[in-house]
């Protein structure tokens, strides 16, 4: 499956964050949501996303978006990333790949990594926008600027 485009009903998860809880797309139902997929928890690129998104979550938040990181991580593989950088939004973990295709993340359930997409997810469940190609450095930043 491809990447879900603008208009289309974002697909409801319920998967484990890297604190060991569940999460739920719909529970943010009402905020909308960045939704970003990186390939490997504690690697080069996706630690510099993620420390980007941390350092601009109160600016996301004043946009009323929440951030929702997704890898293929165990909760122990996220877990230990998400405390070493200080991330302050959860990490989650899609072990099963489910998440992954759903999005468009990744096209077999065997496929070690994500691919590095994200989506801003409008507060009615709609996809807003999609991005297909994300630079890690520069992707949290041009996501803010969109919103």
């Amino acid at each position: 499956m491809g990447l879900l485009s603008a208009g289309d009903v974002a697909p409801d998860f319920c998967v484990k964050s890297h604190t060991g809880e569940d999460i739920r797309l719909s529970d943010f139902r009402g905020k909308a949501v960045l939704l970003w997929f990186y390939p490997k928890a504690d690697t080069p690129g996706c630690t510099k996303e993620g420390c980007s998104f941390r350092d601009k979550k109160a600016e996301f938040g004043q946009k009323g978006v929440e951030i929702l990181g997704v890898s293929f991580d165990t909760v122990e593989e996220n877990k230990a990333f998400a405390e070493k950088f200080d991330f302050n939004f959860p990490l989650l973990c899609d072990t099963k790949r489910e998440i992954g295709m759903a999005y468009g993340a990744c096209d077999d359930p065997q496929t070690a990594n994500a691919k590095r997409i994200s989506y801003l997810i409008a507060p009615d469940g709609t996809i807003k926008f999609s991005f297909g190609k994300v630079d890690a450095i520069n992707h949290p930043q041009e996501a803010l600027a969109m919103l």
